[in-house]
């Protein structure tokens, strides 16, 4: 009977200790996922280096890592629309695209020759990254963590005349299990 307090008070603390810890875990978060485009190299040559920037160097170095590390299965990588995993030879199609068109022979008889045309992804042309990030944020200091659930490399996309199509999402590298099977991207 002499434990019974002791007992009860220690019950008592390890209920209020394991509802403290609930809270805490899910306090300051402000969103489980939230996606946005980061530009890694400059738009306008006018604004100063650090704007909207990586520098040269390192944006390369960046964008080669990713994508090697892709390429050679380090990291799984996932469809931009359909969140299918890619293998190794998926992700060789995205980076070297073989294309096949038929043309008209300048020549009499002035036949169809079809012809193969293969284009390499260029790494200058990945100009942006997209994040998946989940953000918390202190109530009190109003001090930002941020959790980065997945990485895209985008590339800008030209037409022939070499004005700026849009961009190119390539694929996903996930770094949360929780990508991408338990929710829907790009919608």
């Amino acid at each position: 009977m002499k434990n019974y307090p002791v007992l009860l008070f220690c019950s008592v603390l390890l209920l209020f200790g394991s509802c403290s810890r609930k809270s805490e875990d899910s306090r300051g978060l402000l969103t489980k996922r939230i996606q946005y485009d980061v530009n890694i190299k400059s738009p306008d040559p006018e604004y100063d280096w650090w704007v909207q920037n990586l520098e040269g160097d390192k944006r390369e170095s960046l964008v080669k890592n990713i994508i090697e590390n892709a390429a050679q299965g380090k990291v799984k990588a996932y469809d931009f629309v359909s969140n299918k995993l890619l293998s190794v030879k998926d992700i060789e199609q995205i980076l070297h695209r073989t294309d096949s068109i038929s043309l008209e022979s300048p020549e009499p008889p002035h036949e169809l020759i079809d012809t193969v045309i293969v284009r390499n992804l260029d790494l200058r042309s990945i100009t942006r990254i997209r994040f998946l990030e989940e953000w918390r944020m202190d109530e009190k200091t109003l001090a930002f963590s941020k959790k980065v659930a997945g990485i895209c490399p985008i590339q800008e996309v030209f037409t022939e005349a070499g004005e700026l199509k849009g961009y190119k999402p390539l694929f996903w590298v996930f770094f949360d299990d929780e990508y991408p099977g338990k929710f829907e991207l790009n919608k």
